[in-house]
């Protein structure tokens, strides 16, 4: 009956800052569960237990819907073209892209839900008696805490809040973008002097201070943007904050870091030299990725979906490893799908065409896609976690942070060139190093190191491209860099206001 109980209790616990809603997304596992009343402002909660609930949590991340959706089909590398009735959806995916949604749009309400009570859930760790936290689960649950509320801050541009032993009598407060900001850079510090030390190899599915130090430079270097008067720009980067981002990713470099020369072995399950946070794989698997891109007839076959968009892979030149290579020459866990991005004819291993059943003619990806009405073939593919060989989801990796380094190295004035181009040696050996570098050649560096892992938009808001054009995404509403409350948690909190223009 203790499952059962939960149930009930929780719903009660968090309905006042709408962290509930009756959707497939917000299902409570019942091997999570644990039946925990609260006493004043501590929780007759397992720690531990809570702990690794909190983690398993994260797996969220590896859906193609929800948060991910938030990051990438609203960006200029990814587009959901809806090809007959398939992914139609009700336009969930092409409003995203066209910058179209409003308050009631299914994947903001959920991810808006699904973040902030796992912000709650770390709150119940750090309260919790029966027993409390180790001085080590507490850091880990202050990191926790500080990552899910990261991302609720960049979404939305505020942040609710309540102690466990708040009823549902009494409205969370709600905290500005800079108070979010001081509340996640004081959670960060609090935490790395007591998380352990990861060197490459070490356990990534835990919080550490390589993961810590990687997200407080992506919040320096995003300060700029959290403490604008105006969300939308311009923003004014202080050298002091760039200096901090540089601190923070030469304290993850000295922890033995290297950047793989093979860039997609890094998605692979026996990688190691990059990679400092992940999923834990109990349901965090990234096969989405594979299916949510791969053609039907592909072997194993996929949902036939998101591809990129023309103009982002014309950023990439040929030698440069990160455009991809040809799975029927290099060889591939299964039937010659490549590595990278995925275009023109499509071959099995043996070098026989694949066949799109659904036109009887050999698999041709084609550059062009259109946002509705694209048949089976429009797209460019693209592939980075391989059926059969990925490892975990990867949340936090070298690449990002030599790219951050070099971004803030740009903005304060440093060598931004040489760390730039030492990445690029490893990553395009054959080709020439770059003679100079500019806030656009920053952005396209970060393009072509991380496309599809869930960075995009954060990029493109800091950059200031978000409100410009792209393909079919033509509203340039400069107040569409905060996605809007959603409508629940406005009437359930007086003490949340909708962000403007919406």
């Amino acid at each position: 009956m203790k499952n059962s109980r939960f149930f009930y209790l929780l719903p009660a616990l968090v309905l006042g800052i709408g962290l509930f809603q009756a959707c497939t997304n917000l299902e409570v596992e019942a091997t999570d569960s644990v039946f925990t009343p609260i006493t004043g402002n501590t929780f007759a909660g397992n720690a531990t237990d809570l702990l690794a609930s909190a983690y398993n949590d994260m797996n969220t991340f590896a859906d193609q819907a929800g948060i991910y959706s938030l990051t990438e089909h609203v960006s200029d590398e990814m587009i959901p073209p809806t090809r007959g009735t398939d992914w139609g959806d009700n336009g969930v995916w092409r409003t995203l892209h066209a910058h179209t949604w409003d308050a009631t749009h299914q994947y903001i309400s959920n991810s808006w839900n699904l973040l902030n009570g796992r912000v709650f859930k770390c709150n119940q760790v750090l309260a919790s008696t029966s027993p409390a936290p180790t001085v080590e689960e507490a850091a880990e649950a202050k990191f926790l805490r500080a990552f899910y509320m990261f991302h609720v801050m960049d979404f939305w541009g505020k942040v609710p809040f309540r102690n466990v032993g708040e009823g549902v009598d009494v409205n969370p407060r709600v905290l500005s973008r800079a108070e979010a900001f001081d509340f996640i850079e004081n959670d960060l510090n609090e935490a790395l002097p007591n998380l352990p030390t990861l060197a490459p190899g070490g356990d990534a599915s835990k919080a550490s201070k390589a993961a810590a130090n990687t997200l407080l430079a992506k919040l320096y270097l995003n300060k700029a943007v959290y403490k604008s008067d105006n969300p939308a720009g311009p923003y004014t980067f202080d050298p002091a904050d760039m200096a901090k981002v540089i601190q923070h990713s030469d304290a993850v470099i000295t922890n033995g870091f290297t950047p793989d020369p093979d860039f997609f072995h890094i998605f692979k399950a026996d990688a190691t030299s990059e990679i400092i946070l992940t999923a834990n794989g109990n349901g965090g698997s990234p096969s989405n990725r594979t299916h949510m891109t791969l053609h039907y007839d592909n072997n194993p076959s996929g949902w036939n979906g998101f591809t990129t968009l023309a103009d982002f892979y014309g950023k990439f030149e040929d030698g440069d490893q990160r455009k991809g290579r040809d799975g029927a020459k290099d060889g591939t866990p299964f039937q010659g799908v490549g590595y990278g991005f995925l275009l023109g004819p499509q071959f099995k291993d043996d070098g026989t065409p694949v066949i799109n059943s659904r036109t009887g003619t050999p698999l041709v990806f084609t550059a062009d896609v259109p946002l509705s009405g694209a048949n089976s073939a429009q797209g460019i593919r693209v592939m980075k976690y391989h059926q059969g060989e990925f490892g975990k989801y990867i949340f936090f990796r070298l690449g990002d942070v030599i790219t951050m380094k070099a971004e803030a190295q740009l903005r304060s004035g440093g060598d931004a060139l040489s760390t730039i181009n030492a990445l690029r040696a490893v990553r395009a050996p054959s080709l020439p190093a770059l003679g100079s570098i500019d806030l656009a050649g920053m952005l396209d560096e970060r393009g072509r190191e991380l496309y599809w892992e869930g960075w995009r938009r954060n990029d493109q808001v800091r950059f200031g491209t978000f409100t410009s054009q792209w393909s079919y995404k033509t509203n340039t509403d400069s107040y569409r860099v905060l996605y809007p409350i959603p409508q629940q948690a406005l009437d359930s909190n007086p003490n949340l206001r909708q962000n403007d223009g919406y």
